[in-house]
């Protein structure tokens, strides 16, 4: 398998929801809109966080996302404005290695 080395060019971008339907909803209009290649959906998982000086536990779906650095801001934006969460977690993780083939595609999935 080739593979090849940029830590700058492609992400993985996290956020939570707390229902199934929300997280197809921000999963499936992200890929709509080419600011992600892909997004896959996993839960429900049990987060236990503070929040307004209390600890909450509650179950939430995670929204892996597929982009390049240079639709990160938009996909940032356009979680900010469709979330519902006052403060929803986006968190952007570097791929430093890949497939050739995997992040050829989603450069051009990820293409304005």
């Amino acid at each position: 398998m080739t593979t090849i080395t940029n830590p700058s060019l492609w992400l993985t971008v996290l956020t939570t929801t707390d229902a199934a339907d929300k997280a197809e909803r921000l999963a499936r209009g992200a890929v709509e809109l080419r600011i992600a290649a892909c997004a896959q959906i996993n839960g429900p998982v049990t987060s236990v966080y503070r929040w307004k000086g209390e600890i909450e536990t509650a179950q939430e779906w995670q929204i892996l996302f597929k982009t390049t650095e240079g639709r990160y801001p938009e996909l940032e934006n356009w979680l900010i404005a469709e979330h519902d969460y006052d403060t929803p977690e986006i968190i952007a993780t570097p791929v430093v290695r890949g497939s050739t083939d995997y992040l050829t595609w989603l450069e051009q999935e990820t293409a304005g």
